[in-house]
């Protein structure tokens, strides 16, 4: 084919013309110039972002007439050829096709013969992360120890996944994304030199889809440029439609009705994103990525350095947080991320997504933790202002979710005589008794839920002026549990308190509890001897030369 897209035609000659990989670029021109350029250089990074370029330009500024040199001439006819993809000393290997260990072999074979027109043999092996184990095996040695002529420049999206015994025999760089601004600046000076006009707000547009991926933004601006009328600027709704993008102004307005809490306004955006067509998950992620720039915004110092974005969107974004809370928009955030793995793997994205914001709205909004502690002062100044004995006692206290009773007639206490108390306790043992005891377990609830729950199959026996005896009845753990000191005194306590004056507590317990008790042990004791007599552990002590330790019954 006769044309050539943009990616290819502009795409950068030398090392002053690689966009925003200046730590790169730097250290490899300094290399150059001291004569100091390693055997093996590694160059990672995410897609896009030049890591194949820059590998030929210094395959060029080592193999030029002149050089090797930190400026190739590009004029030489190596410089040419290399350019032009068919040098016979520069060898581009793509790792995916090529990751057998009998490839690596025959490459290893060839490294022995000298470069025919050129200083160095070139091997530039693109996501080299695909080679197979045995042929990173295969180089070991090799990319240690190459011949003087020959260079190995390697390429990866993913570094992660090569073999760190290849790593540390690699000289390596990493790439970065480029950022929205240095990306948006080239489009303008490419679209000079192609004589096209394209409206800013529009190349801004193309570079943010890019992703930080300069091929990408080129590859996007071609088919713009391509569907556009000659001559005229393209308006960035036109930009919106070719590329299937969905506008600015749309996430703004969602996430305002979000935060105005308005579920209709929500609910009626979303199915006009769903008619024209759009991808809701990525909806979804860029509206993810708002949020985490409104909070940015809220909470930053400079937002401008944290968030790529232009100016104007940016004080937009200013305006739209000021009447909100950092704890509102942490919530909102939250609950996005909370939700985004349903969406994720959803076959109804609109239905998931749908709900999503129902119960994100459902949701009662947070306080921010500065008013919290505004209204905890306030109300702990007015009780301070209150006069002494104003407050009613903790126990006439209302509690959330019960309805104080009726005011009634004030009246004194009347202490019952001492005789009421014996009558109530001792005078008829069968029937007081039990009733005693159960209100005992009343008062006992009221700190101790667990302990009331314990003594509940238990008998009160005796009372008398110092003593209060009870019968116990239970299992062990029920046993151990009220004989422990604390349960013993907070009995003592509640006893002492019911019947006017200091008891002291005696525990008997019952002989058929005891008895239980006995019978489980001798029982667990036979169940122990017959798991060692047992005729396949002493077949098993036997034939492993070993004794039994202990043996626990489950």
């Amino acid at each position: 084919m006769s044309y050539l897209v943009l990616a290819r035609k502009y795409r950068p000659q030398t090392f002053d013309q690689v966009v925003q990989q200046e730590h790169v670029t730097r250290t490899l021109t300094n290399a150059i110039s001291s004569g100091r350029v390693a055997h093996a250089i590694l160059f990672a990074g995410p897609r896009g972002t030049g890591k194949t370029t820059v590998a030929r330009i210094l395959a060029k500024a080592m193999n030029c007439e002149k050089g090797p040199t930190p400026l190739p001439c590009n004029v030489c006819r190596s410089c040419r050829e290399i350019t032009a993809g068919n040098a016979a000393d520069v060898h581009e290997i793509d790792g995916a096709s090529n990751n057998s260990v009998d490839q690596i072999r025959e490459l290893r074979e060839n490294l022995q013969y000298m470069p025919s027109r050129s200083p160095y043999k070139i091997y530039i092996i693109d996501e080299v992360h695909m080679l197979s184990i045995a042929a990173f095996n295969a180089l070991l040695k090799t990319l240690e120890e190459p011949p003087a002529h020959v260079m190995f420049l390697f390429a990866t999206t993913e570094p992660h996944k090569i073999p760190i015994t290849i790593l540390s025999r690699c000289q390596r760089h990493d790439l970065r994304r480029i950022d929205l601004a240095a990306i948006t600046h080239h489009l303008e000076t490419l679209c000079r030199r192609q004589e096209v006009a394209v409206q800013p707000e529009s190349l801004w547009l193309i570079a943010r889809e890019a992703g930080g991926s300069m091929r990408d933004a080129l590859s996007l601006l071609d088919q713009v440029i391509t569907s556009g009328h000659s001559g005229e600027g393209l308006d960035p709704q036109e930009v919106l439609d070719i590329l299937g993008v969905i506008d600015r102004k749309i996430l703004h307005d969602l996430a305002a009705a979000i935060l105005s809490r308005d579920l209709s306004t929500i609910l009626e955006q979303l199915d006009e994103i769903y008619d024209r067509g759009h991808d809701l998950k990525k909806l979804y992620g860029d509206l993810l990525e708002h949020f985490r720039n409104l909070l940015v915004t809220k909470i930053g110092r400079n937002p401008a350095r944290l968030i790529d974005l232009p100016g104007h969107e940016l004080a937009q974004m200013q305006t739209q947080v000021a009447s909100v809370s950092a704890a509102q928009l942490e919530q909102v955030f939250e609950l996005l991320l909370r939700e985004e793995a349903a969406l994720k793997y959803s076959a109804q994205p609109k239905l998931v997504l749908e709900m999503a914001f129902v119960r994100m709205l459902q949701a009662a909004p947070v306080l921010p933790i500065e008013t919290l502690i505004a209204k905890i002062d306030q109300l702990r100044q007015g009780l301070a202002e209150m006069p002494a004995g104003s407050l009613p006692p903790q126990s006439a206290m209302p509690q959330a979710g019960v309805e104080p009773p009726a005011a009634a007639p004030v009246s004194q206490p009347v202490a019952p005589p001492p005789a009421a108390l014996e009558a109530e306790a001792g005078c008829d043992p069968n029937e007081n008794l039990a009733q005693s005891w159960q209100r005992l377990l009343q008062k006992l609830s009221g700190s101790d839920p667990a302990l009331k729950a314990v003594l509940g199959n238990s008998d009160l026996l005796r009372v008398d002026e110092t003593v209060v005896e009870i019968e116990l009845r239970g299992s062990t753990f029920s046993l151990d549990r009220v004989r422990r000191k604390e349960s013993i005194a907070l009995i003592e306590a509640v006893c002492s308190d019911y019947f006017g004056g200091p008891r002291k507590l005696v525990l008997k317990i019952k002989e058929q509890a005891r008895d239980d008790e006995r019978e489980k042990q001798r029982e667990a004791a036979r169940l122990k001897q017959e798991a060692r007599h047992h005729p396949l552990v002493i077949d098993a002590i036997e034939v492993f030369e070993g004794e039994v330790l202990d043996v626990k019954i489950l």
